[in-house]
């Protein structure tokens, strides 16, 4: 067995990564394992959000405005590296009914501290000239923001390493190991070898819970998979991230089958990045028509010219679903020595700074700046008499 870390990270996608990171920089050695290569889940296959824009009053939300801060400040200053930019969001309500409903959701959001714009229709054309005629009006909401997801993930990782932090790739986890009492776990068994840590933490993404099962403990993350269509190169055409205002709905909806609403923004290299799609099918990684049609369908509506766009490519990716629509973070009594970071689905990118921020603090023994209570690994199996 190697000598002890204080701290294990299983997993180096985003959530992986901003870990490590932040628990260097607060002192701690960490030693980062994975089963595969850095950043090769699914941190490479999403779109990069940094959105306060979508979440509903509560905890998620109060995670997001803690993240962002870090992503503009600690992190500010290494943000051309992983490409981080204040695109803003805006959201589009193309029925009287929706927008109503918007309005109601972006006021609620006001009154928690996030800063959104109404916008009338002229207002929104003025933003994006190439909107469709039936847009009723929009909420602008300017704090969201985007950044390469693999660029941040793997520019994180190496940050950490500068710092002193190890990377084991091709190592996957098959077991733990526990104290001679059998209580606390002090390690991970590997078939490169076994790791001894202090703490170690489940950063593994969609397989958080197949992680965890081999703890015995019970996290229910699962798949949920996403679609997503890559135009060609074109010149300014969409200048925010866009989306219609049922795309909230969509993310707090616990539906197994295909929900779908259109999410479009461009990128700096010209491409148009187009969504989204939401099911639960496992890890059936079968191309899906219907997902592709409906996603492309959507599109359209919102952005009329893109009828006439071609798409070069898609991919696919799980996004870790949590029941109750709440990351996991922090340590599991159930089992001591275990923590986990995991069940972010869509927003992890968002939430990774401040996941990994708040984890090296409760790491390090300090008093985390956000409770982790939210989020506590044990809450499914609490029962509310």
């Amino acid at each position: 067995m190697t000598a002890s870390t204080d701290v294990i990270v299983i997993g180096s996608g985003i959530i992986g990564a901003a870990t490590a990171y932040f628990a260097v920089q607060a002192g701690l050695s960490v030693r980062v394992i994975e089963r595969d290569l850095p950043a090769s889940g699914t941190t490479s296959r999403c779109e990069g959000n940094i959105l306060v824009s979508d979440k509903e009053l509560g905890p998620e939300l109060e995670l997001t405005q803690f993240s962002l801060g870090l992503w503009k400040g600690e992190l500010a200053e290494h943000g051309a590296l992983w490409e981080f930019e204040s695109k803003g969001g805006i959201i589009v309500a193309s029925k009287e009914s929706s927008l109503a409903s918007l309005d109601r959701f972006s006021t609620a959001q006001r009154s928690f501290g996030i800063t959104s714009h109404s916008l009338s229709p002229d207002e929104l054309r003025g933003l994006e000239p190439h909107i469709t005629e039936r847009a009723l009006g929009a909420a602008y909401y300017p704090e969201d923001s985007q950044v390469q997801p693999i660029l941040a993930a793997s520019e994180l990782l190496r940050l950490a390493r500068l710092a002193g932090a190890v990377l084991e790739v091709r190592t996957p986890v098959t077991g733990f190991i526990h104290a001679s009492d059998g209580d606390r776990i002090t390690g991970v068994r590997t078939p490169n070898g076994d790791f001894s840590a202090a703490h170690i933490v489940n950063a593994t993404g969609t397989w958080a819970g197949e992680v965890a099962a081999l703890a015995g403990v019970n996290v229910p993350v699962k798949p949920r998979r996403g679609f997503v269509l890559v135009s060609e190169p074109l010149p300014p055409m969409v200048h925010h991230k866009v989306y219609a205002a049922e795309y909230v709905d969509n993310v707090g909806s616990s539906d197994a089958g295909l929900q779908a609403s259109p999410v479009v923004e461009g990128t700096p290299a010209g491409t148009i990045l187009i969504g989204s799609s939401r099911e639960r099918v496992g890890f059936d990684g079968t191309v899906s028509p219907e997902a592709l049609r409906t996603i492309a369908r959507n599109a359209i509506q919102l952005f009329p010219f893109l009828e006439r766009t071609r798409i070069l490519r898609h991919y696919h990716g799980f996004r870790p679903y949590c029941p109750d629509h709440l990351p996991v973070i922090g340590p599991d009594p159930r089992a001591p020595g275990l923590w986990h970071a995991c069940g972010h689905e869509g927003a992890g990118i968002g939430l990774a700074a401040g996941t990994g921020k708040l984890l090296a603090q409760a790491l390090a023994g300090e008093t985390p700046e956000l409770s982790l209570s939210p989020f506590r690994p044990e809450r499914f199996e609490e029962v509310t008499v």
